[in-house]
């Protein structure tokens, strides 16, 4: 049954989907380009403290775009090595061991919510090379599929997060890993897929390629709202000690 909002799409025709192609393939060039900054800068004198952060921040604007640049420039360049080099000069405490928690919490998130991102990623064009249906469509079993990949490098980012704070074994650092992700992974893949569910079947009533520029910027816009739903499940484990503070 086509909704109120698929069939408004149908009638406005070509005019309507361009225009949305046009702001879709803005939005990728423009979260690329951030993208692109983020790595050259962290290249260029501004590593971070946790290697692994070195990857997700230029991951996190691939989905938010301007917003993570200006997240990067307000809270990742305090935890950079230059940073703490710095504070050791100047013989006062790092910046980035006193960001309020809410900042914490955020970097906590976009951590969890990169691997998520990559994962997500990786799974969709391995699903338009090799389509897989649950009850006749590709978005059921792109769920199934995402969630795997998701979980995977969820748990590996975690992993490298853990590993070089604590003296674990491998198996003790994967397992802290699982305890500590798995929950907040959860809640961002939740977030997203809720908000593909409403744009295939509410907003365009049909599903889209992975071809389309409007499938990644409704992805971008599916990251913005996982992390929304991620954000208060990273708060508790956090405040909690299951996951590490960052």
């Amino acid at each position: 049954m086509p909704t109120a909002a698929s069939s408004f799409w149908v009638k406005s025709g070509e005019p309507m989907q361009g225009w949305l192609d046009t702001l879709s393939i803005a939005s990728l060039i423009i979260s690329f380009l951030c993208c692109v900054f983020i790595a050259a800068d962290i290249f260029h004198g501004h590593s971070q403290q946790m290697w692994i952060m070195n990857v997700v921040w230029p991951v996190t604007a691939l989905y938010s775009g301007p917003i993570g640049l200006f997240a990067y420039f307000k809270i990742g360049r305090l935890s950079s090595n230059e940073s703490y080099r710095q504070a050791e000069i100047q013989g006062t405490r790092p910046p980035g061991i006193t960001k309020p928690f809410w900042q914490v919490v955020a970097v906590g998130t976009m951590h969890c919510g990169s691997g998520c991102t990559l994962g997500d990623i990786c799974s969709e064009w391995l699903l338009f090379f090799v389509p897989f249906t649950i009850a006749g469509k590709m978005i059921f079993g792109a769920w199934i599929v995402d969630y795997i990949f998701a979980y995977i490098f969820g748990i590996a980012f975690q992993y490298y997060a853990i590993k070089p704070m604590r003296d674990y074994s491998v198996g003790q650092a994967l397992a802290a890993a699982t305890k500590a992700d798995t929950f907040s992974l959860t809640a961002w893949q939740i977030g997203m897929y809720a908000w593909m569910a409403i744009a295939t079947f509410f907003i365009f009533g049909h599903e889209l390629e992975a071809t389309s520029p409007a499938f990644w910027f409704m992805m971008q816009i599916g990251m913005l709202l996982g992390f929304l739903t991620s954000y208060p499940v990273n708060w508790w484990l956090i405040r909690r000690g299951t996951k590490e503070a960052m």
